[in-house]
């Protein structure tokens, strides 16, 4: 069986609202990013299916492909407020890669304005173009990038509080 989907959780000591609102600021991938590709980020907030950004890419982080700086445009394609945010990236490489990236955020209790979240993270890829497919070049993040990304998401959004249990 071919993996071509990796999911990561983490329980953060604060709100989904807390959470999902960094994550609809384009600075905040960049401050969260843990492969040290994302350099900076320009646009607004997103706030629906269909919104986009701007993130300045260095792919000198990975070591693997002489891309140099390059820029991508972020596309919104899951927004579900404080609950669901999930985008596509397009950039100069044609076709289009195809790869989603998302979060899944769940309160730790009975209210929507728990103090505590369950974060899922994931990159997926099974349905890239066919011609990235032939290439075999993914996934292109690991399981522990995403799983670093989570870990200094939570440090970001709740400094200096323990892990909820």
């Amino acid at each position: 069986m071919t993996i071509e989907r990796i999911e990561v959780q983490r329980a953060i000591s604060a709100s989904p609202a807390t959470i999902f609102g960094l994550l609809c600021e384009p600075a905040g991938h960049v401050a969260i990013d843990a492969s040290g590709m994302l350099m900076s980020a320009e646009g607004s907030r997103v706030a629906a299916v269909g919104d986009t950004f701007v993130v300045h890419m260095d792919r000198e982080a990975l070591n693997d492909y002489p891309l140099g700086l390059y820029d991508v445009t972020v596309t919104i394609e899951t927004f579900v407020e404080n609950r669901d945010i999930s985008w596509t990236i397009v950039g100069a490489i044609k076709p289009p890669i195809g790869h989603r990236y998302g979060y899944r955020i769940e309160p730790i209790g009975d209210t929507e304005d728990a103090a505590a979240s369950v974060v899922t993270s994931y990159y997926d890829w099974s349905t890239i173009d066919p011609y990235w497919r032939e290439r075999a070049i993914f996934p292109v993040l690991s399981e522990n990038a995403l799983r670093a990304t989570l870990g200094i998401l939570a440090r970001t959004v709740a400094p200096g509080l323990p892990r909820p249990v």
